[in-house]
């Protein structure tokens, strides 16, 4: 049983991880016995490889902004390269937010949020594909919402973005699965992050709405990403395809 979890000296690759969830599951990974490069947008990226290496662990840092399409390709050879030219794991984990009406909603952050959150994703997991089918392996893991289960409100950018990368997932499972590479989706459900700082603050009214819709009795918190993550990272999920796993402390449910 050990060995079907085990990811011991496996190559992984985490887009925004240098806080938040992704930074959650590239530590949970790290844990694990992963090498991992992490990408992020500032030079923090750096500063928190270097962090992790202090600490007995292998990690490397990619500085690329992701609405770019060229710093996309350039970010993926970068991390490659560092990975000493193989990757077994790529977690997609970065992402924006803009929030306004949808009859309100400028068309530059609509173009924003679908490069950053839709495009970019695509790209990378093209690129991950090129080095996973010739040898047959390769776990791919992308950040779904609940906005991927029902709409939301004043994010029509996100919605759409987390929805198509929810189907996407779902049809390069099939093209890719019986090619050796499982590609899943993690759909976390309300984390206390920065992202809904806003929501989670107790003194919003929300919060508590929201709270009270949570089973768990709890926001989610980075290091609940971690299990789901070196599951979906495993030999465990050699037979899960275009899976979407809700994080969510039982709120679809509720």
């Amino acid at each position: 049983m050990n060995q079907l979890f085990d990811i011991t000296g496996k190559k992984a690759l985490v887009t925004g991880g240098t806080r938040g969830l992704g930074n959650g599951m590239a530590e949970g990974l790290m844990e694990a016995g992963c090498e991992v490069c992490l990408v992020g947008t500032g030079d923090s990226v750096f500063d928190v490889a270097k962090s992790y290496c202090d600490k007995g662990f292998k990690c490397h840092g990619v500085k690329a902004d992701l609405g770019v399409r060229e710093e996309v390709y350039r970010c993926y050879r970068e991390a490659l390269e560092k990975l000493g030219g193989d990757l077994d794991i790529l977690v997609v984990s970065h992402g924006i937010q803009r929030r306004h009406p949808a009859e309100e909603f400028p068309i530059q952050d609509w173009d924003d949020v679908i490069n950053v959150n839709l495009n970019a994703v695509f790209i990378l997991c093209q690129e991950a594909a090129k080095t996973m089918i010739p040898k047959g392996y390769g776990k791919i893991i992308l950040v779904s919402s609940m906005a991927a289960f029902f709409g939301g409100m004043i994010t029509p950018a996100y919605a759409a973005a987390k929805g198509g990368l929810t189907q996407m997932a779902k049809e390069m499972s099939n093209d890719w699965i019986a090619k050796g590479i499982n590609v899943n989706c993690l759909a976390p459900g309300y984390m206390d992050t920065d992202m809904c700082a806003a929501l989670s603050d107790p003194a919003n009214p929300r919060s508590q709405v929201i709270l009270g819709r949570i089973p768990a009795g709890r926001w989610g918190k980075p290091e609940d990403m971690k299990g789901p993550c070196v599951f979906l990272a495993s030999h465990a999920s050699d037979y899960l395809g275009g899976a979407v796993i809700p994080v969510d402390g039982g709120y679809l449910v509720m």
